[in-house]
C-alpha cells in the first residue's frame, strides 16, 4: 500500500517546523573545548629549518581548531620527539535548564566520604570571557599576519609601537612575530593567583639556590606582576604550589614515600575544583603551576588533568617523561646562590684559550660518560669532577669558548644559563631536552648540540667549528642574554617576561567557543585522583 499525502495534513505538519528549528538550534548550541593539534610538531623533521619557523607562526592565526596546528611547530625535529595530539574534550548536549541553574559555580560537589553529590552541572561562560575569547581570535590572527609579511615589519607596524626593543637577526625563529605576540601578551595577560593555600608550601619558594627560578617567579607574580585580582578577567590562572618546598617539608629523605606530597596536590585541587569554576570550565586548560624540582613531572602526575591538560612550566623539561611542547613550557635552571646575577660577560673571544670545559659531579649516566673519556685527559677538552682549590668556576667559563652543558640525574642543567651569562656557547648534551623558549628562540644560532654518542668525538666536532662561525655564535650568545637574565625589578623581554610569555603562547592554543559548558568531569576527576592514592 502506498503512502497517501493530503491537503490537511499541511496544517499538521507546518507548525511542527519552527519547533524542530529551535530544537536543532538549542541542541547545536553547546560549546566544547579544543585545543590547537600538534601536527605541525610531528612533520617538523620533514621540514626545513625555514619552512618551520614560517609554519609555527603562520597556524597561530587559524579559523578552525582542526586546522589550528601547536604553536611550537617551529621547533626542529631533532629538538623534541613528536608529541601526541591531545584528544579533543567533547561535552554531551547541553541538560535541561529546569534542572540546572545556570548561575551555580560549576564545583565539585565533594561529600564527607569524598563523593562527588552531583556529576552534570552547567557553567554559563561569563561576558567577560566571551569578550576575552573573542579578542583572542584577533590577536591571533595578528601575529600571523606579523608572521607572514615580517619583511615589511617595523617597531611601529600597525600602531604596535615600542621604542624599547625590536627583536631582529637569526637568534629568533620569527622576531616579528614574536615581537607582535609579546606586546600584544602585555596588554592581555592576566594571572589569577588562587589565594588557597598557606606558607611555606604555597605562595612561596626559593630565592637563593639551584632552584632559585620556581622561587623568583612565584614571588614576582605574588607581589603583582600581571595579576588580576578578579578571577573572571584572568587569561591565566596561577596553581601556587612550590614542589621544591614539598620536598624539603614533606618528604622523608631516602623514604622514597611521595604520599604525603601526593595527598597534598589531590586535597588542593580537590579544594579548587569545590570552591571555584574556573577548573571544571575548563578541565585546567587555562591553568598553570611551575616547578624546577625534578620531582615536578611526577608531583604533576597526581591529577591526571594536571599532567595531561594544564600547562607545567617545568626545568625537567624531557620529553620521554611526558614533557609536551605543545602545552608545556620548558622553565630555565639558574643557581642564583645570592639572589643576584652578578658578573655578566666575560674575556673577549680572542683571549679565551681553552676550547671547552665543564666542571661537576657525575650525576647520571651522560656525565658519567664524559667524565669517563674526558677527565683529565687534555688541556683542550677540561673536565673536572672537581675544579683544584683556589680555581675559579666562573673565571674558567669566562675564558673558554665553549661550556659543557650535560644533563645530570634530569635533562635540564644550570650551566646553560651560566655560560649564557659567560657568554660561553653554550654546548647541549643531553636526549630529550627541550631548551627554553625553543618556540622563539632559534638554538642553533647560539649554541652547539651534540649526541650523546657523541662525547668521544667533541674535539674533533668543536675543532671543526671554523673561527668565523664561532665568532657569529659567540656574538648571538651576547644578544640573546638580555631574555635569561634575573632582574631585582623585572623589566621587559627578561627571562620572568620570557616565561610569561612561553605560558602567554600555551594559553592562545586553548579556545572556548559557543554560549554554554557542561562539566562532566568531576566525578571523573575524583575517581582519577583517588586512583592515585
Amino acid at each position: 500500500m502506498n503512502p497517501t499525502f493530503s491537503t490537511s495534513s499541511v496544517f499538521v505538519v507546518l507548525p511542527i517546523l519552527p519547533l524542530l528549528a529551535l530544537l536543532l538550534l538549542f541542541f547545536s548550541d553547546h560549546s566544547a573545548l579544543t585545543t590547537f593539534s600538534s601536527s605541525s610538531a610531528s612533520s617538523a623533521s620533514s621540514a626545513s629549518s625555514s619552512s618551520a619557523r614560517s609554519e609555527f607562526w603562520r597556524n597561530i592565526g587559524g579559523n578552525s581548531s582542526s586546522a589550528a596546528n601547536s604553536i611550537t611547530a617551529g621547533l626542529s625535529s631533532d629538538q623534541l620527539a613528536p608529541a601526541e595530539a591531545p584528544s579533543p574534550i567533547t561535552f554531551p548536549k547541553k541538560p535541561d535548564s529546569r534542572n540546572s541553574s545556570p548561575s551555580a559555580p560549576a564545583s565539585s560537589q565533594i561529600g564527607e566520604a569524598g563523593q562527588i553529590n552531583r556529576d552534570t552541572e552547567l557553567t554559563r561562560p561569563s561576558s567577560s570571557l566571551h569578550k576575552l575569547e573573542a579578542k583572542l581570535v584577533e590577536v591571533r590572527a595578528s601575529i600571523r599576519e606579523a608572521a607572514l609579511f615580517a619583511r615589511n615589519y617595523t617597531s611601529t607596524t600597525h600602531a604596535y609601537s615600542d621604542q624599547d626593543f625590536l627583536p631582529k637577526g637569526h637568534i629568533y625563529r620569527n622576531p616579528s612575530a614574536f615581537h607582535r605576540s609579546y606586546l600584544e601578551m602585555e596588554k592581555l595577560m592576566k594571572i589569577y593567583v588562587y589565594e588557597e593555600g598557606e606558607r611555606p608550601i604555597f605562595h612561596d619558594g626559593p630565592c637563593r639556590s639551584i632552584y632559585s627560578s620556581e622561587g623568583r617567579f612565584i614571588h614576582e607574580i605574588e607581589k603583582g606582576l600581571f595579576r588580576t585580582r578578579d578571577p573572571n578577567r584572568a587569561l591565566v590562572y596561577f596553581l601556587p604550589f612550590s614542589v621544591v618546598r614539598m620536598v624539603q617539608f614533606l618528604y622523608v629523605p631516602d623514604s622514597h614515600d611521595t604520599k604525603p606530597m601526593r595527598r597534598v596536590v589531590v586535597d588542593y585541587m580537590k579544594l579548587i575544583a569545590h570552591r571555584h569554576p574556573f577548573w571544571n570550565r575548563s578541565l585546567g586548560a587555562d591553568h598553570f603551576m611551575l616547578s624546577c624540582h625534578d620531582w615536578g613531572p611526577t608531583t604533576s602526575s597526581f591529577v591526571p588533568h594536571l599532567y595531561h591538560r594544564s600547562i607545567r612550566a617545568l626545568c625537567n623539561a624531557n620529553t620521554s617523561e611526558g614533557f609536551r611542547p605543545f602545552k608545556d613550557v620548558s622553565f630555565p635552571e639558574i643557581n642564583l646562590q645570592t639572589g643576584e646575577v652578578r658578573g655578566l660577560g666575560g674575556a673577549s673571544p680572542s683571549t679565551r684559550t681553552i676550547l671547552a670545559f665543564f666542571a661537576g659531579r657525575q650525576h647520571g649516566y651522560i656525565r658519567y660518560l664524559l667524565l669517563n673519556q674526558w677527565k683529565n685527559k687534555d688541556p683542550d677538552v677540561q673536565v673536572y669532577e672537581q675544579l683544584p682549590r683556589r680555581v675559579s668556576y666562573q673565571g674558567m667559563m669566562k675564558k673558554s669558548k665553549f661550556c659543557l652543558c650535560p644533563s645530570g640525574y634530569e635533562v635540564a642543567s644550570p650551566r646553560v644559563v651560566e655560560a649564557i651569562y659567560a657568554e660561553c656557547v653554550p654546548v647541549l648534551i643531553s636526549d630529550g631536552f627541550v631548551p627554553p623558549f625553543s618556540d622563539v628562540l632559534n638554538w642553533k644560532s647560539f649554541s652547539v648540540e651534540i649526541k650523546v654518542t657523541d662525547i668521544p668525538n667533541i674535539k674533533q666536532i668543536l675543532m671543526g667549528i671554523s673561527t668565523r662561525h664561532y665568532l657569529r655564535l659567540q656574538r648571538r650568545v651576547k644578544m640573546v642574554q638580555r631574555h635569561f637574565v634575573v632582574n631585582s625589578t623585572p623589566t621587559r623581554y627578561d627571562v620572568l617576561h620570557m616565561i610569561l610569555h612561553s605560558i602567554w603562547l600555551r594559553r592562545l592554543n586553548v579556545r572556548f567557543q559557543d554560549t554554554y559548558s557542561t562539566v562532566t568531569h568531576s566525578k571523573l576527576f575524583h575517581n582519577q585522583t583517588n586512583q592515585n592514592h
